[in-house]
């Protein structure tokens, strides 16, 4: 049990240290929240593929492209809530 909480804490930091890099601008948002972005994204990205392909069978975490796109998805919504990185002139 420990190890997949542990497996799902690195998959996630890794997901979402990479969509971090993918969306441009600075991201303040910490080690924490960069772990919670990742394993969020894992599960928007199973979402969103169960959507596009197979249908909706439950709680299913995705691979790591559907995890990294759905963190990229879950970071730009994010930003958008918090009104982070907004282009002034």
């Amino acid at each position: 049990m420990i190890m997949t909480i542990l497996g799902w804490v690195v998959f996630g930091l890794i997901a979402g240290f990479i969509a971090r890099a993918l969306v441009p601008g600075k991201d303040d948002i910490g080690i924490l929240r960069t772990i919670l972005l990742g394993v969020v994204g894992s599960v928007v990205g199973g979402l969103i593929f169960g959507l596009l392909t197979v249908g909706i069978r439950g709680f299913q975490p995705a691979g790591w492209i559907g995890s990294i796109i759905g963190a990229v998805v879950v970071l730009v919504i994010y930003n958008r809530v918090t009104g982070r990185k907004r282009n002034r002139i």
